[in-house]
């Protein structure tokens, strides 16, 4: 199912066609509307149209990738899985992101914020990471964190890093 969403681009409607897997039982999760939006407003008017999955899980699967993908030990909010097609391939698949309900659910409550602005961030932070933003240097963190304050105040939400 595609879904039309306006990104931060006055008059370029953003194609997403999103695939939503929800691999847990928890409670209070974003709807498939919300997780578009909050997608749509992330990508770069280069990459249209776009394809993505966005899985919501547990912290056992969260824990399961974020050791077997990243050798870390524990369960994580976001993981980002960048898609490379061939070249000579047109494929649009931005690439999967899992999002574990459980952890980004404490972290809102944790930091004080709501849980759909906290929602929002991962999606969006999740998707910057797809399209090749990082935060691995000081430089690179300045420069993701200042356009997720952006998109994120562009869609009615506060600065996540205030």
């Amino acid at each position: 199912m595609k879904d039309m969403m306006s990104a931060e681009v006055p008059h370029m409607p953003v194609e997403v066609e999103m695939e939503l897997q929800v691999a847990c039982k928890a409670a209070g999760l974003p709807s498939r509307q919300q997780f578009t939006r909050w997608a749509a407003a992330a990508i770069e008017a280069e990459r249209l149209p776009v394809e993505l999955v966005i899985r919501v899980v547990d912290e056992e699967e969260s824990q399961a990738l974020n050791h077997r993908f990243r050798d870390k030990n524990g369960p994580t909010n976001v993981l980002s899985f960048p898609f490379e097609a061939v070249p000579e391939l047109e494929l649009h698949h931005l690439g999967d992101l899992i999002i574990c309900a459980p952890v980004v659910q404490r972290e809102a409550a944790q930091q004080g914020k709501p849980e759909e602005a906290h929602w929002a961030h991962m999606v969006i932070h999740g998707v910057l990471h797809l399209q090749g933003y990082d935060h691995q240097m000081d430089s690179d963190a300045v420069h993701m964190e200042a356009r997720e304050i952006r998109i994120l105040q562009q869609l009615g939400f506060a600065d996540p890093y205030a």
